[in-house]
């Protein structure tokens, strides 16, 4: 039962000194209108309204109870008024999570300039390399590197992400080149997590199988080996990018790469009533990293200019 609507129904009536006055107000009908006070009054046990052919009058209960109708109506629309404020404002604690070494290098550098630029707004972000349930967790925003095309979450696209082949020149120096992916077998690979490296190359998807004398959940500890001269690695280029500029690291197999749907996309629960706060904390990103994030430009990569 709408009692909500039958006390706004009850104010219009009152302040527009009439039914039929109040049915053009609102759009309803004055059999409408009158059946909806009827109602309230069924539902109170007294008469609200004194009703004659020419005029309609407050009755000493109606009177009472109109002024206590006016004060709820009023501090219903000052909540709704502070609501869509609220909306319309970035405004809160945003809780998001992020992948280690992605979260270290490539959004904790910024922080305190999204933080200067919505004093409203505050941070709770958890680095971490596990897979974070947001919903059950709490989240409202987790960074994710990945290919998302599937997923049930709503998933924005804040980059590419690049993977490429690499190894120190000191390694090469000393083992050789590969001609192909045949000959990687042959060689020291340093692999992080997982048993295959999973590649796009000439002819298609290609899959390599990986065994490995280092094999570790921490992408950092394969990142230190592979510039220590350790073998083969497949990178991030968001983690790696600077060392191939500097030529600490040279490209192997430049012509296979990682597929072309692996993104870092912000992943969140919903498209509706998405929150301010977190609005205004993806359009950061996107405006921090682009179509070619900083740290793929200058790089001979699909798709990137400059």
């Amino acid at each position: 039962m709408d009692r909500l609507g039958d006390l706004d129904v009850f104010a219009r009536v009152v302040a527009a000194r009439g039914m039929s006055a109040a049915g053009r107000e609102t759009g309803l009908s004055p059999a409408v209108i009158s059946k909806r006070i009827r109602r309230l009054e069924e539902r109170l046990g007294v008469r609200l309204l004194q009703r004659t052919t020419r005029q309609l009058a407050l009755t000493e209960a109606g009177q009472e109870f109109h002024g206590r109708v006016l004060g709820i109506l009023s501090a219903i629309e000052e909540a709704e008024a502070e609501a869509a404020q609220g909306a319309a404002q970035a405004r809160g604690q945003l809780k998001i999570s992020a992948p280690t070494s992605f979260g270290r290098l490539h959004i904790a550098p910024y922080i305190q300039r999204f933080l200067d630029a919505y004093p409203s707004v505050s941070l709770d972000m958890t680095l971490t390399d596990s897979f974070i349930d947001i919903i059950g967790e709490g989240y409202d925003l987790a960074i994710r590197i990945a290919d998302l095309g599937d997923s049930s979450l709503i998933a924005k696209r804040l980059a590419p992400a690049h993977r490429v082949l690499c190894a120190a020149p000191a390694y090469l120096e000393q083992a050789g080149e590969p001609a192909d992916l045949a000959a990687l077998q042959k060689h020291a690979l340093l692999i992080h997590n997982g048993a295959e490296w999973r590649l796009e190359g000439p002819e298609g998807p290609a899959g390599v199988r990986v065994a490995s004398r280092l094999r570790t959940n921490s992408s950092e500890v394969i990142r230190e080996a592979v510039l220590a001269g350790g073998g083969i690695a497949l990178r991030s280029t968001w983690d790696v990018g600077p060392e191939l500029k500097s030529g600490a690291l040279v490209r192997v197999l430049p012509q296979y790469g990682s597929s072309p749907r692996l993104g870092v996309y912000a992943v969140y629960p919903s498209r509706r009533h998405v929150e301010q706060k977190l609005r205004v904390f993806v359009d950061f990103l996107l405006g921090l990293y682009g179509a070619t994030p900083y740290w793929d430009r200058g790089l001979d990569l699909p798709g990137v200019r400059g």
